[in-house]
């Protein structure tokens, strides 16, 4: 009986999005701008040379770039062994919840809330809010920022009165970033879990607690971090499969972005090392029949957002050396499919998420191009290949 793996190698883009100047970012392409650095030899930090990525290359993901994007990256020029093509997007945001809902079913049928780039960023009822469920007078930030550097600002600060570190982005997210020891890990839990109803109805997308350990001189953010994500509005492909009686496992913060619904199992990591030695473990024991749905996040957190060409480079080396490993292990009539949910092209100004086309690259189900597709085309592939009938809007490129 088959089995399908849906992995998201987050924020890894192509370029190419038809609509890409509504949001700024004509001409982003996270993929290809990467492939040009370490060509030039502007990517060299920690690793050397042309960008190296011959078994996801082999597959298709050079083909998909181009067909994406028009363009050619260097070293990403295989003959496809796999199936192969692009898909886009309709949901109107380059996020996560976006990205991942629609890969599963479900465009997104709402505009997002985005909080004003200014200062203060947040209403006056919501700061109030905040306070009260956090038992203080006051919060800090309150404003656009990037996770380290507004923690730390506010480091000290934070210490001393106890005031959570409350920020945004240009994504529809409200984050609050605290001290696990002075001022708890349960409580900062509590409090977005608590706050997550109040924002969920203004149509902001995600509450994320960033919980944090150490000294003004030296602190790290920890893997205790969690997103409280709104509900999907109507059944997603998870939702689909178990409904059927098939096991579904989540790898990552899967289990996070679909608040657990229609997830069987949960497998979560402190790194992406982590969730890719589950992955490896669910190819040799996942069920027949099952879906197993990953998301690789360090793309996109660790070298995407801090405009790290060269690191980013690294890890999609380092990924795609593991993939290597794991695709002779695939079991006859698997079927693997490589994508992401949007692009974080570390060559863009800014620091934000970029509006892209993304890869689809499939083993296990012969080769061949696909055609530029729609991102709700994957639910509907998956749930063709385990026999469960779909019910979003996409079509099967099976």
């Amino acid at each position: 009986m088959p089995r399908a793996f849906l992995v998201v190698m987050d924020s890894v883009g192509c370029g190419g999005a038809p609509d890409a100047a509504d949001f700024g970012d004509m001409g982003s392409n996270t993929l290809g701008h990467i492939a040009k650095a370490c060509a030039a030899g502007a990517a060299n930090k920690g690793r050397s040379g042309p960008l190296r990525m011959p078994y996801l290359d082999g597959l298709g993901l050079g083909a998909a770039v181009k067909i994406a994007s028009g363009f050619d990256a260097p070293s990403l020029g295989a003959n496809p062994t796999g199936r192969w093509g692009a898909a886009t997007e309709v949901s109107r945001g380059k996020d996560t919840p976006s990205g991942h809902w629609e890969l599963a079913g479900v465009p997104v049928p709402w505009d997002w809330h985005y909080f004003p780039d200014k200062t203060p960023a947040f209403p006056p009822d919501l700061v109030a809010l905040v306070c009260k469920l956090a038992g203080t007078s006051a919060i800090l930030g309150n404003c656009h920022a990037s996770g380290i550097p507004i923690i730390e600002q506010h480091f000290a600060q934070h210490l001393r009165t106890g005031w959570p570190i409350c920020y945004t982005s240009a994504d529809s997210v409200f984050q609050i970033a605290a001290h696990e020891e002075s001022f708890g890990l349960d409580r900062l839990l509590a409090l977005c879990r608590d706050l997550a109803p109040f924002l969920h109805a203004m149509k902001v997308g995600r509450v994320i607690a960033r919980p944090f350990v150490g000294t003004p001189e030296s602190f790290h953010r920890t893997a205790n971090r969690k997103d409280f994500a709104m509900a999907t509005p109507s059944p997603t492909l998870l939702d689909w499969v178990q409904g059927a009686g098939h096991m579904t496992h989540a790898v990552g913060k899967i289990g996070d972005i679909f608040s657990m619904q229609g997830i069987d199992k949960l497998w979560k990591g402190k790194s992406d090392l982590d969730l890719f030695e589950y992955l490896d473990g669910l190819v040799d024991t996942a069920d027949d029949g099952s879906l197993t749905f990953a998301n690789f996040v360090e793309f996109d957190t660790l070298y995407g957002h801090p405009r790290n060409v060269s690191g980013y480079a690294r890890a999609l080396e380092w990924f795609d050396g593991r993939v290597g490993a794991l695709l002779p292990r695939l079991r006859d009539g698997d079927l693997m499919i490589f994508t992401a949910d949007h692009g974080n092209d570390p060559t863009w100004r800014g620091t934000e998420h970029t509006r892209e086309r993304v890869p689809l690259v499939c083993a296990g189900v012969g080769a061949g191009g696909i055609g530029l597709r729609a991102f709700a085309d994957v639910a509907t592939t998956i749930a063709a290949h385990l026999g469960v009938p779909a019910q979003g809007p996409g079509q099967s490129f099976l």
